[in-house]
């Protein structure tokens, strides 16, 4: 009865973030994430979520590496932002890795970034462990921007001259070049 209460109220969770329910229509009992932080180097492949709950110390890992590797500051990265790339790299079918541009960012790096460009937002939700900048080495940026907007979980920017798309789960909303 737990773990169903517990599946029940995690699709609720999905549906509430814009995340179609038919995307765990057959809920995986393992959930599993990699990343390569195109920063540091540093690599982290974890099964992030088993058997109806989150695992603490996949989750420390992946906070780790996407920490703001300007100054070192860890901040827990939104869990549901975890879930969406979870679908999002399903969807896509791939193999790949996420590669990491920006997970979190300390309120002094996002300053200083707003500072230099007008595309960085004062309040950007990567400051909440909320949003986080990626590709796909074995998707096209296009093919991954696209599935990112179908999905409708959260903001979606396009950057093809800078070879990312941004994602948070944050209200829905897109900004951008078109594909």
């Amino acid at each position: 009865m737990h773990t169903r209460r517990r599946l029940l109220q995690f699709g609720t969770a999905l549906v509430g973030t814009g995340v179609a329910k038919s995307a765990w229509a057959q809920t995986p009992s393992v959930r599993k994430l990699a990343f390569d932080n195109l920063h540091t180097g540093e690599k982290v492949s974890v099964e992030y979520w088993m058997d109806g709950d989150y695992v603490p110390d996949a989750l420390k890992s992946i906070n780790t590496v996407l920490r703001d590797y300007r100054n070192g500051e860890v901040h827990v990265i939104e869990p549901k932002l975890l879930d969406l790339l979870s679908v999002l790299h399903n969807r896509l079918d791939s193999l790949a890795p996420f590669s990491v541009i920006s997970g979190y960012r300390s309120p002094a790096t996002n300053a200083m970034l707003h500072e230099r460009s007008a595309g960085v937002a004062v309040h950007s939700l990567h400051m909440q462990g909320m949003a986080i900048d990626i590709r796909l080495a074995d998707r096209a940026l296009p093919d991954l921007h696209r599935m990112a907007v179908a999905m409708r979980g959260g903001g979606v920017g396009f950057y093809p001259a800078l070879d990312f798309v941004h994602m948070d789960v944050g209200r829905v909303r897109y900004w951008g070049a078109s594909d």
